[in-house]
Order: structure tokens, then C-alpha cells, then sequence
């Protein structure tokens, strides 16, 4: 015969086992949604570079991902071992089907077609806020290191990284440096305000805006459009260039030579060589991923003002 004891833990046991699959699941918000989560996920399938960057820190392998202008700093991909998924802006819904994933990790650039692959697999979406970079950030390193257990590794990454963005802005808060952020796609011109793509530079770092008093800009679809003129009259003390041209693989090195003009040459970023082209993929492709933000601090740190 069972004691009370014996009987109540025996009724336990097998409530445990009839409970129904998703009884204990955890529901995780993200920016389009939510995604419930029964089990540590084992079959994962990453659609973009930031969040790849970032799992793979934490020490999580996919069985698929985008190898389209794939980084250098994620060239371990590129074996046989890892499926091709396509690009970062379209996926091979074939191969996605035939990975059967039980967790995708999806970013901005598949919002689109967020409802498709949810249909297929729970899906996560990392979506970097620009505008408010290392806190958006931090929410998606917690996040995934609660889903994939791992919260101790995801504590320890946002503690390194935070740790060198303190130093960082220890350094710039001594002189902050007027710094203007652009890019260029072709011969356009575009630039970036604090509230941007590039509001880490203004936000975590601390670098003030530096803008033309004399030389509008016109709004557009990627910053606003400016000229090399608006660059001369803003006397930028840095000036941080992204080419967006060599970010998609349409060109390579293109910008050095645009910018290799006496309208760049007549600030004092040039004067001082304090004209940074940025790490395109760190900081175009790979937003929000653990070692493209550090690429991001140590570039700053090369041109902070002593």
C-alpha cells in the first residue's frame, strides 16, 4: 500500500507525464510578436549576421544560415557542415523546409516575410533598434540566453562589452570630438544624425554631432542627402564613412577614392587623420552582434581626440 506521501508524489509523476506537450512552454516578445518555446532549441536556422554573430558567442551552432556576403569574422561557415540558406534578404524556403528547424532566428530585413517562415518553425526576430543601439541589443543577448540556457554566457558577453564601452566613453567625455557620420552609395552622399544607425557614436560613445549651418540636406530614404560642400561648411573633427557599395558587394574600396578630394581635405578630421571608412560589414551587415559591436568600439577608439 502507498503512504501519503508515496501516493501524492505517484499522483505527481503522472500528472507530469499526461501534461500536454507546450503546458511549460515560455512565450518570448519580440518586435513583431511573440514565440513560444517548449524545449531548448537543437535544430536552429539564423537568417541574418547579427544574430549570428551573437549565437555563436554564446556558443550555439546552427545547422543553417545566409551565405551571401558572408563576414570574414563568420567564415567558419562556409563548410558543407552548415546549410546555405540564401542571403540575408531572401531565403531558399526549399532548404529551409528540408532543415526542419525547430527555432528561426530571423532580422529586420525578413520582416516581410515573417508570417511565412513562423509557419514553418517558432520564429525569433532580432531587430536592432539603431536608434536606441545598446539597449535593444542587450534585450536580444538576455532573450536568446534564456531560450537557449545559457543566461550565465549572455550575462558575461553584455559585462565585457559594457566594459569597453565604459572605457570608451571614459575617453571621449575628456574631449568629445565633433564627429560627422555618412555613407555613400555610388557618388550620393547621405548623412546620419544622432538618432540614426549610427546613434552608438553619439549615444554609448559620446561624440558630439557635427552638421553644416550653412549647407542644407535633403531628407531621404538613407539618411539625408548631403554633398561634399556640406562636409567642407560642418568642419567635421571626425569623419566616419561608411560605403554602403562595398557592405552589399557592388564595390571595393570605391569611397577612398571619392573622398580623396580638398573639400574632405579642408576639415580637421583630414587635417588630423581622423577619416575612419568603417568596417562595413560590422557595421552595416552585422548589427547587433557580439564581435561586430566590438569592432565598432575599437574603431572609435582609434579616432577619439587626445
Amino acid at each position: 500500500m502507498f503512504g501519503k506521501t508515496s501516493l501524492r508524489v505517484a499522483t505527481s509523476t503522472l500528472l507530469l507525464a499526461l501534461a500536454p506537450i507546450g503546458a511549460f512552454a515560455k512565450t518570448y516578445q519580440h518586435s513583431m510578436g511573440s514565440v513560444e518555446i517548449n524545449e531548448v532549441p537543437k535544430r536552429v536556422v539564423v537568417l541574418g549576421y547579427g544574430s549570428l554573430d551573437y549565437v555563436d558567442a554564446l556558443g550555439v551552432t546552427p545547422i543553417g544560415v545566409p551565405k551571401t556576403l558572408l563576414p570574414t569574422t563568420l567564415e567558419k561557415y562556409k563548410g558543407d557542415s552548415v546549410e546555405n540558406t540564401g542571403s540575408v534578404k531572401e531565403v531558399n524556403f526549399e532548404t529551409l523546409f528540408t532543415l526542419k528547424p525547430d527555432l528561426i532566428i530571423a532580422e529586420a530585413r525578413m520582416a516581410t516575410i515573417y508570417k511565412d517562415l513562423k509557419d514553418i518553425a517558432p520564429t525569433y526576430m532580432f531587430e536592432i533598434d539603431t536608434k536606441d543601439y545598446w539597449k535593444t541589443t542587450q534585450k536580444h543577448w538576455r532573450t536568446l540566453g534564456e531560450i537557449f540556457e545559457k543566461s550565465d554566457r549572455a550575462d558575461q558577453l553584455i559585462k565585457d562589452v559594457q566594459g569597453q564601452i565604459d572605457t570608451l566613453h571614459s575617453k571621449v567625455a575628456q574631449h568629445p570630438p565633433r564627429a560627422l557620420t555618412v555613407s555613400n552609395s555610388g557618388n550620393s552622399l547621405a548623412m546620419f544624425g544622432e538618432k540614426s544607425r549610427f546613434s552608438f557614436v553619439y549615444d554609448e560613445a559620446g561624440f558630439a554631432p557635427s552638421t553644416s549651418q550653412n549647407v542644407k540636406s535633403v531628407s531621404g530614404n538613407h539618411g539625408n542627402l548631403i554633398s561634399f560642400e556640406y562636409i567642407a561648411d560642418a568642419q567635421p573633427e571626425v569623419l566616419l564613412v561608411l560605403d554602403r557599395e562595398q557592405a552589399i558587394g557592388q564595390s571595393n574600396g570605391k569611397a577612398k577614392a571619392l573622398f580623396d578630394n580638398d573639400l574632405v581635405k579642408s576639415t580637421p578630421a583630414a587635417k588630423n587623420g581622423r577619416v575612419m571608412f568603417i568596417d562595413p560589414a560590422a557595421w552595416y551587415l552585422t548589427a547587433g552582434g557580439y564581435h561586430s559591436t566590438q569592432t565598432m568600439i575599437k574603431e572609435l577608439n582609434q579616432v577619439v581626440v587626445n
